[in-house]
């Protein structure tokens, strides 16, 4: 079995990366071990090793002139998490052909008895890659800590491949947190979920940087009340973490946008659930809320930008040469604040502290006590899932009567919060839920959240053309168009 945890790093400067890794104290002053990898993996045509959560690779070490082969094989995990658990087989091999032989005593033999889907196989991509390792004991286990450096390629497409590994070689899985924990104190670690197979094939499909969107987990009303919070906080984490990770190469708005979904449909999930119990080991989420802050406010830009005032472009400037260099110039401003924005969120992705609270939040997920302080009362013979109505009742009772009262900025706020934790709930728990009262609920809360959302964009919309030094035509029009959409 193999047990690892992986991460991107932001630092991409492999000589000061080294000189970081060489102040934790856990590595020290020890030589790297360097190593030159260059792997073939092996599928059908038609991926259907990737289909069956299957790796099968021949791996050349060292130098070409005198090289050594080794296959591996690798059996289950899941594009869902950092921490990674799988069947692993290693063998030694003569030359750098595949060996069927290798695999007999192997789980390959269980869904391909009459080696039809192993003559199907062919080279589909490779890795090559510079490793630095170290191999380490802490708290009595021994571990090695990897960093790679190089690319990957497939079908004439290649990604840069630059990340740190920790595998756990004997002993306890804490074991892999702590010493990522002190690692993290040196230089950022951002949760990788993705394997450089899962990579490979995601740059094949064209969807290497496609925003993660919310896939809420498979729940039944069997599960204890612990595996479906865990399932849920894991799931929605996860969309926030994968996004960040392609924040830090891609511009596109939509990334962005699904990094706060994800964190917004977690700290949502935390409140459901009401308060998770002080001793259960969630880190203080404080850490992050600079990097929030500035996520908020290059959204409200992108909105601007991609939404807003492409509504009313072609209104203002109407055929009128002045109007439309003075649009213009708005654009123009408004794209190089986009940029310096997105600068300064990539720094504060890069700060330590930022990827030391999302490895503690991971570690609590995976290997803590992730129990709510207040749920059903043990004991009750009915499922939970009548508790989990209850808490959506109310939340969704405090919606219909935060409308009856004055429509004041305080109360649109805050209605918008209920409307966006109501439709979470509702999308992260519909398995467990009345079909008809959960569909209404959604309808209700996503209806809400869109109108008082799109006023906000566009409020917003005008104090950044006010920010930006717009003309008073521009932002005066603006006022308008926002005036006159109120009305309805």
């Amino acid at each position: 079995m193999e047990l690892e945890i992986k991460f991107a790093l932001p630092l991409q400067d492999p000589l000061l990366l080294e000189k970081q890794l060489a102040r934790v104290p856990l590595i020290g002053r020890r030589k790297p071990q360097r190593q030159m990898l260059h792997n073939t993996y092996y599928d059908t045509p038609d991926h259907t090793l990737h289909r069956k959560r299957v790796a099968l690779r021949v791996r050349q070490i060292g130098d070409p002139t005198e090289p050594r082969w080794v296959q591996t094989l690798k059996v289950g995990g899941s594009a869902d998490s950092a921490f990674s658990q799988r069947g692993e087989w290693e063998v030694p091999l003569e030359t750098g052909e595949l060996s069927s032989a290798m695999l007999t005593d192997t789980p390959w033999m269980e869904f391909d008895p009459d080696a039809s889907l192993y003559r199907a196989l062919e080279p589909v991509f490779t890795t090559t890659f510079e490793r630095l390792s170290w191999t380490v004991t802490l708290e009595g286990s021994s571990l090695e800590i990897a960093l790679d450096r190089g690319s990957v390629l497939i079908n004439g497409q290649s990604t840069p491949l630059f990340e740190l590994e920790i595998e756990l070689l004997q002993g306890e899985p804490e074991a892999l947190f702590a010493a990522a924990a002190l690692i993290s104190q040196k230089l950022c670690l951002l949760p990788l979920h993705l394997s450089k197979a899962e990579r490979a094939y995601r740059l094949a499909q064209g969807t290497l940087d496609a925003p993660l969107r919310a896939k809420p987990p498979v729940l039944t009303e069997d599960m204890g009340f612990s595996a479906v919070v865990q399932a849920v906080l894991r799931e929605t984490y996860l969309q926030f973490t994968a996004n960040l990770y392609t924040l830090c190469r891609s511009d596109a708005p939509e990334v962005l946008h699904q990094a706060r979904v994800g964190w917004r449909r977690f700290k949502s999930a935390l409140k459901l659930f009401r308060q998770i119990s002080a001793d259960s080991g969630l880190p203080a989420l404080a850490p992050l809320q600079a990097l929030l802050t500035q996520m908020t406010a290059l959204r409200d830009l992108d909105v601007a930008a991609s939404e807003v005032f492409p509504t009313y472009a072609s209104a203002y400037q109407d055929g009128h040469p002045v109007r439309s260099a003075e649009w213009q110039q708005l654009e123009a401003a408004l794209a190089a604040d986009q940029q310096a924005q997105r600068t300064r969120l990539r720094e504060l992705l890069a700060e330590p502290g930022v990827g030391a609270t999302l490895l503690g939040i991971a570690h609590w997920l995976e290997l803590g006590a992730v129990d709510p302080a207040t749920g059903p009362r043990k004991g009750k013979v009915k499922p939970f899932h009548q508790w989990i109505a209850r808490r959506l009742k109310s939340l969704a009772d405090e919606l219909k009567s935060g409308q009856k009262k004055p429509p004041t900025p305080e109360t649109q706020h805050r209605l918008r919060i209920l409307s966006k934790r109501l439709r979470y709930g509702v999308e992260n728990l519909c398995a467990l839920l009345p079909r008809k009262r959960a569909e209404r609920w959604h309808r209700h809360a996503t209806q809400l959240q869109t109108r008082i959302g799109l006023e906000r964009d566009r409020h917003l919309a005008i104090a950044t053309a006010e920010r930006l030094r717009a003309p008073e035509g521009i932002v005066g029009f603006l006022r308008g168009a926002a005036y006159a959409a109120s009305l309805g």
